[in-house]
């Protein structure tokens, strides 16, 4: 999940990678079980706009006109004093009139806070052979993966093992459950209509249908009071079931009074306890007004700028800075992603490579750079500030930085050569032309507090 320069302090190398491609069709009902309009939650059915359908004016008088993309809960965000940026091809919220972008920061971490992550794209994959096809651009253990539980996951390059996005992938009923990057969009488009066709004629036998949900919503709820909140619009069967949603579990729920059915999965970007939650798009600004109300003294709305310095604290990456297509998940430290099975059996889209990665460097494995975090003195170092040792000599290069409102000081996450990656290493930055004195730090930044299912010993 590129970022714009905004005229906002601490948001011009912050900006969150969120997904999907929405498009003006209300009427589509995106669930695999349709459900009617709430019989209470009287909205007017929204409409989402893809890009290239609205021109949006922005940043000053004297720039060109973008062509932008709304989500279904534009209208609801004007409503609120949302100030807005181009973002993945959509106008979205980078703040709001009542609370600035550190404050926002803060009132998530003690409250709870409402994003909209609706231009990010959702989509299904169902047929006979949807777990393989998915396990062979993927490294994920799709078949051990349990119904209702999801993995962050990457789509990979077939040679090189690059990361061609970064993506979350839960197992539904009888499909696959698969959220994408909004900025990598026609990237993501061409790849998988790609690798779909290559699939249908190595394995004709084994057909693979993919659906794009356009228009559904998407929010996400984040925080300490997230299942409280989430709790009192949800009808009572679906409360039961949410007391034992763990992160990375997923549970379908119908918003009380009504029967409106969502898909709730328990995790998040913010390194705090909350819930992704899909919602059909005639009720995405309903159950999102719905949430609103029922916690007035206790919900905010919260836009890109918040997220981003959230996400950075929770040493979260941010798609076309801190992963790219030239970044295998070794390399960006997610190896975990990569299963047990598949470490042995291989089978997946740039296994040569990845898995000589994973390998000791005395078998010839290793890699030559790797991803860290670091807390830097001074200024703040921001998105392609070199990092150099004590001679001056280029080590590495920042991908993301800004202030940390929790930790109160400037963070920085970035690529490292191998050697120089163990936490407590002292290196610089250089900040405006001026070394800066950093140390490698471990990520997350802060603890995460995931409501995790309990280990048995």
């Amino acid at each position: 999940m590129a970022s714009k320069k905004v005229a906002l302090n601490g948001w011009r190398a912050c900006s969150t990678a969120l997904r999907q491609v929405p498009k003006p069709h209300h009427t589509v009902r995106c669930l695999s079980v349709q459900a009617s309009r709430p019989r209470k939650l009287t909205a007017t059915p929204t409409k989402t706009t893809p890009p290239q359908q609205h021109r949006i004016r922005y940043a000053s008088t004297e720039a060109a006109e973008e062509q932008l993309g709304r989500t279904g809960l534009y209208e609801l965000h004007s409503k609120y004093g949302a100030k807005f940026v181009p973002f993945g091809g959509f106008s979205m919220p980078v703040q709001y009139t009542d609370l600035g972008i550190v404050d926002s920061h803060h009132w998530t971490r003690e409250k709870a806070s409402l994003f909209d992550v609706g231009h990010m794209v959702q989509h299904h994959f169902s047929g006979p052979g949807a777990e393989a096809f998915l396990q062979r651009i993927t490294p994920s253990s799709l078949s051990s993966l349990k119904e209702y539980s999801s993995t962050l996951s990457t789509l990979l390059h077939r040679e090189t093992g690059g990361i061609v996005d970064d993506t979350v992938i839960a197992r539904l009923p009888g499909k696959f459950y698969v959220v994408t990057n909004a900025g990598c969009r026609e990237k993501d488009k061409a790849y998988l209509t790609e690798e779909l066709e290559h699939w249908h004629k190595d394995f004709p036998d084994q057909p693979v249908e993919w659906k794009v949900l356009d228009g559904q919503g998407l929010i996400a709820l984040q925080g300490p009071l997230s299942a409280e909140i989430l709790a009192r619009i949800l009808e009572k069967r679906s409360v039961d079931n949410l007391k034992t949603l763990y992160f990375g579990q997923s549970m379908p729920a119908t918003i009380k009074d009504t029967d409106a059915e969502v898909l709730v999965s328990r995790g998040g970007y913010t390194g705090e306890d909350g819930f992704e939650i899909s919602i059909p798009s005639f009720a995405t600004e309903a159950v999102t007004q719905f949430l609103l109300d029922s916690a007035k003294d206790e919900l905010r709305l919260a836009g890109l700028g918040a997220r981003d310095t959230l996400r950075l604290e929770a040493g979260m990456c941010l798609y076309g800075h801190d992963l790219d297509d030239s970044t295998t998940p070794v390399e960006a430290g997610l190896s975990w992603i990569i299963g047990k099975d598949r470490r042995a059996n291989g089978g997946f889209h740039g296994d040569s490579v990845i898995l000589q990665q994973l390998k000791k460097k005395s078998e010839g494995g290793g890699v030559s750079r790797r991803r860290v975090g670091l807390i830097v003195e001074g200024a703040p170092a921001r998105e392609g500030a070199e990092i150099v040792d004590e001679s001056g000599e280029k080590i590495g290069v920042v991908t993301s930085g800004c202030p940390s409102p929790s930790v109160k000081k400037n963070i920085s996450m970035g690529y490292i050569k191998d050697g120089m990656h163990k936490s407590g290493t002292e290196v610089n930055v250089v900040v405006r032309g001026r070394k800066r004195k950093a140390v490698v730090s471990k990520m997350p930044f802060i603890p995460s507090k995931y409501f995790k299912e309990p280990t048995t010993k």
